[in-house]
């Protein structure tokens, strides 16, 4: 009879320990589903201001004192939904450099892309995107600062996409669109009149038709420290496919304290 308790002992124990075993690996499940498909809206971004300044005084090695200043903000605010992702980016930037009595631009960007995909399957979606870009001031080719050779919306970029967005992780994203409409605007008349960004003389809008691929990746590399990186490419299937509009953005930021970042 005693012998028979023990089994009996033995045998429950087993059944206990299975049953909260189950239980552990459901829990982990569960939560490990709802870590990643955390639904509402997640924002986030890059907001900074640089200030730099080198002030030479009868420098036995020459040289010349400079002031610059830039500034960027890249910012973005997504809906995640059941079976849908909406994103929105905001990409800005201006930089200036003065060297004696001579300012110069260092950057000057306006980008913004709105995307809303629908799911198909796991990491697939159908998506369709709108992307804008153009610039705020006057550039001119230095040292040259007397003719300006772009301004705003000369040129401006209109695009518009469907395609397939392929999405394993939060860190990356792959977005190719067969059907893409690439819109380049050059209002200045006197720069288009000079078939400036490809338009034909005495217009303001060449569109083309291609496929565009978009590969956005972003990953935090240590504490306080994050890398992202955006390629774009563009190819016009009527006019030389093989030419390809390529851009590459890469941006590194450290935070230094609560209040200041480095870029």
């Amino acid at each position: 009879m005693i012998k028979n308790d023990i089994l009996l002992f033995l045998i429950l124990s087993s059944v206990q320990k299975f049953s909260l075993s189950q239980v552990t690996d459901n829990e982990d499940k569960i939560r490990a589903k709802n870590t990643d498909t955390t639904l509402g809206w997640k924002k986030g971004g890059i907001i900074s201001l640089g200030i730099a300044q080198a002030s030479l005084t009868n420098w036995a090695a020459g040289g010349q004192s400079s002031f610059a200043v830039n500034s960027l903000v890249n910012v973005y605010a997504h809906k995640i939904m059941k079976n849908s992702v909406w994103e929105n980016y905001l990409d800005l930037g201006y930089g200036l450099l003065n060297q004696g009595k001579l300012w110069r631009k260092t950057d000057d960007k306006l980008d913004f892309t709105s995307k809303y995909g629908q799911k198909l399957k796991k990491s697939i979606y159908l998506a369709g995107l709108v992307n804008f870009k153009t610039q705020f001031t006057d550039g001119f080719n230095y040292p040259n600062d007397s003719i300006a050779i772009s301004r705003f919306m000369t040129p401006g970029y209109l695009l518009g996409a469907i395609g397939i967005e392929y999405r394993p992780n939060n860190n990356l994203t792959a977005y190719l669109a067969p059907f893409t409409s690439k819109n380049t605007f050059v209002l200045d008349t006197t720069l288009s009149n000079q078939k400036a960004f490809g338009v034909d003389s005495s217009k303001v809008l060449r569109s083309e038709f291609g496929g565009y691929l978009r590969i956005n990746y972003q990953v935090k590399i240590m504490e306080n420290v994050q890398f992202q990186t955006k390629l774009e490419m563009f190819s016009n299937y009527l006019n030389n496919p093989g030419n390809i509009d390529v851009s590459w953005e890469t941006l590194l930021s450290m935070k230094i304290n609560k209040f200041a970042y480095q870029h």
